[in-house]
């Protein structure tokens, strides 16, 4: 079994799934990287990879490889997407900007602050405090879910709640 880009490739031409996911380990680190200096977000470069690969997969009968490597056309495929989806995310946003803001529903209303102060948090953060704490799953559950070392939800959790503390406690102090 050849493990260069070539014998990679004459596998994926006959459809097997490993070589791609052989192709995708070697070459996914430094995609991302390039869809990263494209791209704002780090979520969007994430999908911009995938999409090449998965174009890849799709037109592997036409895919023209330089010096037997599919990565010059994995290149150029991720900064297609990365155009396109920056593209769509500044329509998307104009969209927003556009749209009348919404009322506050009176359920939502939170005289303790709690809600606001989760809200202050970074994504991440209110990702794990949300899934352990609001939702009762376990760290494991969470790092799988999120697709992060359970070190990292035990870290990030650990940063949030310190972080909701000192919020809360702020709110507390300044009604007092």
């Amino acid at each position: 079994m050849e493990d260069d880009d070539a014998g990679l490739w004459v596998r994926v031409r006959q459809g097997d799934e490993l070589a791609l996911a052989g192709l995708f380990d070697r070459y996914e680190g430094r995609l991302f990287r390039h869809a990263s200096r494209l791209l704002t977000h780090r979520e969007d470069a994430k999908d911009a990879v995938t999409v090449a690969f998965f174009e890849l997969w799709r037109k592997r009968a036409a895919v023209r490889l330089v010096e037997g490597s599919p990565l010059p056309w994995l290149v150029n495929t991720v900064a297609h997407c990365a155009r396109n989806l920056e593209r769509s995310g500044r329509r998307y946003r104009a969209l927003l900007d556009r749209a009348p803001a919404a009322e506050p529903a009176s359920h939502d209303h939170d005289d303790s602050g709690v809600l606001a102060a989760l809200r202050r948090l970074p994504e991440r953060e209110q990702s794990v405090i949300v899934l352990s704490v609001l939702e009762g799953y376990s760290e494991r559950e969470v790092a799988e879910a999120l697709g992060v070392p359970a070190g990292t939800v035990k870290s990030r959790l650990s940063r949030a709640k310190a972080r909701l503390r000192e919020d809360l406690s702020s709110l507390e102090g300044a009604r007092a």
